[in-house]
Formats: C-alpha cells, sequence, structure tokens
C-alpha cells in the first residue's frame, strides 16, 4: 500500500529564510527538512566541524606522524565498496602527501569475508610486510583482526563508522564517531569522511612539528571529489557537515578539477562532469565501482581513483563499466527468481522478507534485497551460498526499523543462529549456516512483528505540496541542482492534481503522459509503470529539464498517482 502525504514546514522558519534573502521556495523546502538558520545552508569548507570533535583524533595525528618520522611501513585494509575504495584512495593519496611509506591490500570478499580477520591480518604480511595496519570504513567490529595483528607485532589504527558492538577491538588508536563517548556532533559522516578528517589532524600536528608550514603544507582540498563520491554512494545521510563535503566535491568537478579517475568514470557513464549531481555519483559513477567489489577485485576501483595516468584511469574505467554491466544482467536474473519464489508471498501477512537460492551470487545479493525491499515494502534478507555449509545474507530495511539492531536482537533471543553480522540501520551483512535458514527467517519476522506498526509497513511518498505555476520553468529547475540533496535531505518532490489529457505506453515498461492544470499543459513519464490513469490524478512528481532536438522542455517525473 502506497499514499501520498504533504510533508509539514515551521512557517516562521521558512518567513525568516524568505526574508534573508532565500527563493521562496526553498525557503519552505529547507524548513520543511529541519533547517531552522541560513547558516546551515553554507557549503564553504570554514563551515566544517573541525576535527578536534572526533575522539581519539589528535592521538590517531601524532601516532600516524610518529609512524611517518620513523619510515615505518603502513598498509591501509580497505573495504571492497565505493566507501571503502574512495576511503582507501583518499588515505593513500594523503598520507603519501605528507610522506608515508604506505601500500593498501583490499581483501577478496568471497575468499576473506567483511573486516580485518586473522587471515587478511596473514595475508597483508606475507604480501606488504606492514609495520602498521590502518583500517579504513571497517575495523570497528574485527576483534580478532586486531588482536592477530597485535600477537604478530603489527600496531592497528581503526578509521570506520559503522556501529560498535558490545566490544571494542584493542586497536592501537580507534577513530569513529560512532563509538561510546565520541562527541562528534555528526555521526553521519562516511568512511571516507573519517578518513578525511585524520589526514586534517595529522595535517595540523605535522605543522605543530614544523615538517610544514600554512605555505608549504599538503592540498587536502584536492580529495574532496573523492570525498564527495563516497559519502553519496555510502547513502549516509547528508546532515550539514557531510552537504559541504559533498558540495566542495560537487564543485570540483563542475569546475573540471577532478582526478584522472573520477573524470574517466563520469565518461564511462556518459555524464556530464560540468553539471554533476549527486544522482551521478550514486547512480552513475558509485554502481560502476562497486561493480569491481561485487564480482571482481576492489583493487581495480581503487587503481582507478589513485592513478594520475589519464589514459590507464579510462581503461580502467571501460573495465568497470563492462563489469557493471555484467553485474546489472545476473542481477536482472536474480531479480527475476527472487520474484517467482515470493509468488504466493502476501505482504499483508508478513513483516519481512528472507530468501535463500543456491545459484545466487553473494556480490548481488544486496542489490536484490534493494529491488525486494522496494517493491514490497518490507525489511529485507538475501542469501547466497557461501563456503563448507555457511549462505551470507545482505539486508536492506525501510525507515524505523533498526537493522543491525534487528539482527543484534535475534542473535541475543536465540544465540546459536548467527555466525557474526555487522552494519547500520538500513543495511547490513551477516553469515548463518544453510541448515539454519528457516530458523533464522523465523526468528527474524518475530523480531520485525514485535517492533513494526501496521503504518510503519506502508509506504509513504513524502511530497512538498503544490508548486506554483511560475516555477515551472529550467530555471528553476537549475536552481533546485544547484543545492546538495541526498539521504536525510530528500530531493524536491512536488503534488498536485491534474487532467490527464492522453497517455501512452513506451517500450511496454513507461507511461507517458500529456497533463493539465490551470489551463497549463505539460509533459510527464512515469518509467517502470504501465498501468493507466483516470481521466484526473493527484500526481507526486519531481521537475526535470528534457533535452529533445536541441531544445530543452520542463517535464515531470511521476513518482506516484492517486
Amino acid at each position: 500500500m502506497t499514499r501520498i502525504a504533504t510533508r509539514p514546514y515551521p512557517f516562521r522558519d521558512a518567513e525568516r529564510m524568505r526574508q534573508g534573502g532565500v527563493h521562496p521556495v526553498l525557503a519552505r523546502l529547507y524548513a520543511a527538512r529541519g533547517l531552522v538558520d541560513q547558516r546551515e545552508l553554507s557549503s564553504e569548507l570554514s563551515g566544517l566541524m573541525p576535527p578536534a570533535g572526533l575522539l581519539h583524533i589528535d592521538r590517531a595525528a601524532a601516532f600516524l606522524a610518529d609512524a611517518i618520522a620513523a619510515r615505518k611501513r603502513l598498509v591501509i585494509v580497505a573495504d571492497y565498496d565505493c566507501d571503502g575504495a574512495t576511503a582507501c584512495a583518499v588515505g593513500l593519496r594523503g598520507l603519501r602527501a605528507m610522506g608515508a611509506e604506505i601500500d593498501f591490500i583490499v581483501p577478496n570478499r568471497f575468499e576473506y569475508g567483511y573486516g580485518l580477520t586473522p587471515e587478511i591480518v596473514a595475508l597483508a604480511v606475507r604480501e606488504k610486510n606492514p609495520d602498521i595496519i590502518v583500517t579504513v570504513d571497517n575495523g570497528i567490529a574485527s576483534i580478532d583482526g586486531v588482536a592477530e595483528a597485535n600477537r604478530r607485532g603489527i600496531a592497528v589504527v581503526v578509521t570506520d563508522h559503522h556501529l560498535p558492538g558490545d566490544r571494542l577491538p584493542d586497536a592501537a588508536v580507534i577513530v569513529n564517531p560512532n563509538q561510546p563517548d565520541c562527541g562528534f556532533p555528526s555521526k553521519n559522516l562516511a568512511g571516507v569522511g573519517v578518513m578525511f578528517y585524520v589526514l586534517l589532524a595529522l595535517r595540523a600536528e605535522l605543522r605543530r612539528r614544523g615538517v610544514f608550514d600554512a605555505a608549504n603544507q599538503p592540498k587536502l582540498d584536492n580529495l574532496l571529489d573523492l570525498v564527495a563520491l563516497g559519502t553519496v554512494a555510502d547513502v549516509v545521510r547528508l546532515d550539514a557537515n557531510n552537504r559541504i563535503l559533498v558540495a566542495q566535491g560537487l564543485k570540483r568537478m563542475r569546475a573540471g578539477r577532478m582526478h584522472a579517475g573520477v573524470a574517466a568514470l563520469f565518461r564511462a557513464a556518459g555524464r556530464e562532469p560540468r553539471s554533476a549531481t549527486p544522482f551521478d555519483l550514486g547512480f552513475a559513477l558509485g554502481p560502476r565501482l562497486n561493480a569491481a567489489g561485487r564480482l571482481a577485485n576492489m583493487a581495480l576501483g581503487i587503481e582507478c581513483l589513485t592513478t594520475d595516468d589519464e589514459g590507464r584511469a579510462w581503461a580502467i574505467a571501460q573495465e568497470l563499466d563492462g563489469i557493471n554491466r555484467e553485474r546489472r544482467e545476473i542481477e536482472a536474473g536474480m531479480n527475476e527468481h527472487a520474484l517467482a519464489l515470493l509468488d504466493q508471498f502476501s505482504p499483508a501477512d508478513s513483516a519481512t522478507i528472507t530468501v535463500f537460492d543456491a545459484a545466487w551470487h553473494q556480490g548481488v545479493i544486496g542489490i536484490v534485497a534493494s529491488r525486494l525491499k522496494d517493491k514490497f515494502y518490507r525489511p529485507t534478507i538475501t542469501f547466497a551460498p557461501g563456503s563448507d555449509g555457511w549462505i551470507k545474507g545482505s539486508g536492506r530495511s525501510i525507515a524505523g526499523f533498526h537493522l543491525r539492531d534487528a539482527l543484534d536482537l535475534v542473535s541475543k533471543q536465540a544465540p546459536t543462529l548467527i555466525d557474526k553480522f555487522g552494519g547500520h540501520a538500513m543495511a547490513a551483512g551477516l553469515t548463518i549456516r544453510a541448515e539454519a535458514f528457516d530458523a533464522f527467517a523465523a526468528a527474524f519476522e518475530a523480531v520485525g512483528r514485535a517492533s513494526l506498526s501496521k503504518s510503519q509497513l506502508e509506504r509513504v511518498i513524502e511530497t512538498d505540496g503544490s508548486l506554483e505555476d511560475a516555477y515551472f520553468t529550467t530555471d528553476f529547475i537549475d536552481l533546485i541542482g544547484g543545492q546538495v540533496w541526498g539521504q536525510g535531505f530528500a530531493p524536491p518532490v512536488f503534488c498536485d492534481q491534474f487532467k490527464v489529457l492522453n497517455q501512452r505506453v513506451l517500450k511496454e515498461r513507461h507511461l507517458k503522459l500529456q497533463l493539465e492544470r490551470d489551463g497549463h499543459r505539460f509533459d510527464a513519464i512515469w518509467f517502470g509503470h504501465a498501468d493507466a490513469l483516470g481521466a484526473t490524478a493527484t500526481i507526486a512528481y519531481r521537475l526535470d529539464a528534457n533535452t529533445y532536438n536541441g531544445v530543452t522542455r520542463v517535464q515531470l517525473l511521476v513518482e506516484h498517482a492517486e
């Protein structure tokens, strides 16, 4: 069941921003998203929260500065998604610029699983022989891996943003805004954001030691295209701090000041960096990098982001594009199969979805979980075979259901079911025995039923209400496009009643419409929906500038209609 609702907004806050010079529509959009002060709209780097607020960051900076001075060998252990790849690239580029001897290793997810495990420590020793391991976008749950590194005399610096478990690893230093007692105001930094903050603190420490001064210190703002890409692709909440990081990265991309690999990914995706948006990062560049971690080896993605050779970057970007096409084909087949398995599924009778198939690809189950969650609007976990009788699950959640906490509850209520798990509110992963699948599905459903109300299982399309005729213009679309929208700071969706003048189905999949309101006619399209509308409809829509034969017109992208 899906319904359209209008976001309320505090009129006084909107009016104050409007009187302060903010566009009247933007003023109410911002107010509806919780902004009360237009200073929160600043996208200048000077507005970033200072690094000192992160627990242990000064200790991490001193530790890394000592390591650089002592010529210690550092190795980054990266994660295999876009956030992990960009965090690794930021760490490599930034630490090298500050004089570190540093290399990286990114585990093959199918052989080694997630995080810093004892096996990955052994692999790092064999291949890189490090004195120090630095984790990026992982490590907060790596109790055994850190213990193994300590046993071998290797110090570990954990940089992560995931939620910790009951115990923290015995690392030399942990920097994570979500660890206990950390008072950093933004808990929403991505892994790449945490690494960027560590570099800011390290640079300040090296200035204090006289290694650099303000004139010759490494420039870190040139890493912001990578920070923006990882932040958007990891779907973390775009609070005021993250919006500054993303806005600054987009600004560099639009000005053509980006790394060779980022430029190559834009080209491979057929997108134009001059008009880069968060949508491009999340739905065009991010998936191409993620595909390497899903089907091949994320080392390829990291090389794309760390090479300064434009030819090499373009060759890798084309390879990543090919892997992404293969990923889409695998995903389409798995999706179709999942829907067949769920043929008898009745959303009204279930609070969750848990599904497994022995033929599924471990690297793609997360996307399939996301698709099923979108279709049925239920927390969803999909499983694929691991090794030796284990199966690996990847889950996606809905608003109001914290997936990692739900798995924690299952593990407490049935301690033998889950081998290991981790993640955050909207996405999580786990490993169970294949024979435990039915018992896990029942336990997960019980947790879902206990914590989700009927209204929470109803999909709500939140809109910003009616849009005045004067703003159906490409100028207004450009104005909206110039802002940073994303997770937790939703892009504008408007809602109005229209007459449906005509409608036809394109490619058996999309509904093409001509609509009328107050004597004005509008072209509209509803992607992925082929059922006809009645003579009038209440339509939730986004504005889009559609260029055809050199002419640009306003088009409505339909989100939902009643």
